[in-house]
């Protein structure tokens, strides 16, 4: 049976990016021997022949010789922004989470890719034979120069945290993909869903505003500066980690739990198909006798927000608030699942 280590590493395909791997050289006879990357300190770098270049989050000017069809990225939340701006046919892989309903929002557009995906080296990326490998920059990201080395083109982007930077993301993809227009118009599907619901939320006085606190597998997750921090302010709650001063990447022990003394406990249903036992994960909290004054657990607030669009760093960060906020106030923000923004088709 898995264990919530194992939970905390599944989710860091969604929430964090992959580690880095070793310089693999077996492949360069095999690819292209002229580099797509050059640094903006090099202005006097041929551009010869190239369609487009776009920057990255780290500075590097990335050359791409026409719109790629054969993208790869390194986690869910890319995977998914990239789905809402091209095609399906367009993607090489996705992570294989994307095929779980418990974890993705876009299960069906994910079974139209072929590959799948968990932690691929680089010798795996290569012999996919991507044309555009998108790769979020937390964590040690060593194998984007492993992977330039190898002739491919690979775009840095930023490990969203808040609406602001997924909105950024959304862009800088969309020029990677080429498709800078349909980059636009998803940001402004996104801004206009998020003042749909900020138009409700923003009615609720402050004095009625519920204190939340998520039970998350990953026990240093949700704290302030985390995306599901930022969601509960738009959602009208209270983020009760925050509130208690906890940061994100802190963990929350039962003592703050029970200061806290949160209106709605937010539990985990992930199960990895049923080899995980999270019910176990839950008794932890809900039959330990220290915590049974808290009041969500006394009053029965427990709530099993789809996770999907809570952990959801994505264009699709918006249903997230909103089901934050169904889970707290009720049906005036219900939603069905499934939902996904998207620009293809206009």
């Amino acid at each position: 049976m898995k264990t919530a280590l194992d939970f905390r590493n599944t989710w860091k395909k969604r929430l964090l990016p992959l580690g880095g791997m070793l310089l693999v050289l077996v492949f360069v006879c095999m690819l292209s021997g002229c580099k797509d990357v050059r640094k903006m300190s090099s202005p006097q770098a041929d551009t010869a022949g190239t369609a487009y270049e776009v920057t990255d989050v780290q500075g590097t000017v990335v050359s791409l010789p026409e719109k790629p069809h054969r993208i790869l990225t390194l986690s869910m939340s890319t995977d998914e922004v990239v789905l809402g701006l091209v095609p399906p046919d367009h993607m090489v892989a996705v992570n294989s989470l994307l095929d779980d309903p418990v974890s993705s929002n876009v299960v069906p557009l994910a079974k139209e890719v072929e590959g799948r995906v968990t932690d691929p080296t680089v010798e795996e990326i290569a012999a996919m034979k991507p044309d555009l490998v998108i790769v979020p920059d937390w964590g040690d990201i060593t194998r984007v120069a492993s992977l330039r080395d190898l002739g491919i083109p690979v775009v840095v982007c930023k490990g969203a945290r808040n609406l602001e930077e997924i909105e950024a993301t959304v862009r800088l993809i969309a020029q990677a993909v080429g498709e800078p227009a349909r980059g636009e118009k998803l940001v402004q599907k996104m801004d206009d869903k998020l003042a749909s619901i900020t138009e409700q939320t923003s009615k609720i006085p402050d004095g009625e505003k519920k204190t939340v606190v998520l039970i998350s597998l990953m026990s240093t997750y949700g704290g302030s500066g985390s995306s599901f921090d930022d969601a509960c302010k738009y959602a009208g709650v209270i983020n009760g980690r925050a509130q208690a001063g906890i940061r994100d990447g802190q963990a929350m022990s039962k003592e703050q739990l029970v200061a806290i003394n949160p209106d709605v406990l937010f539990l985990p249903t992930y199960n990895d198909h049923g080899s995980y036992d999270v019910a176990s994960f839950r008794s932890q909290y809900l039959d330990d006798p220290s915590l049974q004054t808290i009041r969500a657990i006394r009053d029965g607030r427990l709530e099993e927000p789809d996770e999907a669009y809570i952990y959801n760093c994505s264009q699709d960060f918006v249903f997230g608030v909103q089901e934050i906020a169904y889970r707290v106030y009720g049906d005036a923000f219900r939603q069905e699942a499934g939902q996904h923004l998207s620009a293809v088709d206009e």
